[in-house]
């Protein structure tokens, strides 16, 4: 399927609005990116929040912290069979590429063990999907939002009585998405039929919960509308580039001739 023919994404959503060149970068021209440890620190903290989840918390934290373990040595390792020059890494801040692995194993190993400390203590309530009868841990979806079709997974949704539903995400970074949380939402109403109003992050970061979104009022116009112009974007050609949009942050930038043209 070509990339003009496939479903789209918050995330495509998202990267098209900010620098539409780098999605064709990255999606058409096919540059490889350059490996970032907190890619993989967010996909392993994620996973393991997963299973302990999954588990009725019935795991050991160690066991929790474990699985962290695996899945980001694991990712790190295949990353740097592929490129083992840390200096080409991404990394946030001060840090070096290889500094940057090392902190975030540590940091992650310790995020997992909090989030599983919070949830004993908060016992979030998941919403049981009615088709498979599974809670909604990565519940994923298809949905056709604007004539578009959208796909994505949402972390988890809670059930808040009454046939109402709160979406989270689960943050291991500082950015944050309303319109992810938002087509989520919006997802969940049509695909389920159930009411969501609120929606809010779990911030690893931090430890606790972000203060809840309002999504009732959200329409699937204004989202679908979203979703339709990066579309058209996509199929007309239309690429324009953003630099100095967060170029420092884009994994494509060596395979940038405006990265390199910029002072």
């Amino acid at each position: 399927m070509s990339v003009e023919d496939q479903p789209r994404s918050v995330s495509q959503t998202q990267q098209y609005e900010q620098c539409a060149w780098r999605w064709y970068l990255q999606r058409v021209a096919r540059v490889r990116p350059r490996p970032a440890a907190w890619s993989f620190h967010g996909t392993a903290f994620h996973s393991a929040a997963e299973a302990w989840e999954r588990s009725s918390h019935t795991m050991a934290a160690e066991e929790v912290k474990g699985l962290f373990h695996d899945e980001y040595t694991s990712k790190v390792d295949e990353a740097l069979a592929e490129e083992p020059d840390t200096d080409v890494w991404m990394a946030a801040g001060r840090y070096t590429g290889g500094e940057d692995i090392e902190r975030r194993y540590v940091l992650g190993m310790e995020q997992t063990a909090a989030y599983v400390e919070w949830s004993k203590a908060n016992r979030p309530a998941l919403w049981v999907e009615p088709n498979t009868g599974a809670p909604a841990l990565e519940l994923s979806f298809m949905v056709e939002l604007g004539g578009i079709q959208v796909r994505g997974f949402i972390d988890q949704a809670l059930d808040e009585g009454g046939d109402s539903v709160r979406v989270r995400d689960l943050k291991t970074g500082t950015m944050k998405s309303k319109f992810q949380l938002q087509t989520y939402s919006v997802a969940m109403r049509k695909l389920w039929g159930v009411a969501v109003n609120r929606a809010d992050w779990y911030l690893a970061r931090d430890g606790r919960l972000s203060r809840p979104l309002k999504v009732g009022e959200v329409s699937e116009d204004e989202i679908g509308q979203r979703f339709a112009d990066m579309d058209a974007g996509v199929k007309r050609g239309d690429f324009p580039a953003n630099p100095g949009f967060d170029c420092r942050f884009c994994d494509v930038s060596h395979g940038c001739v405006f990265f390199s043209s910029k002072t």
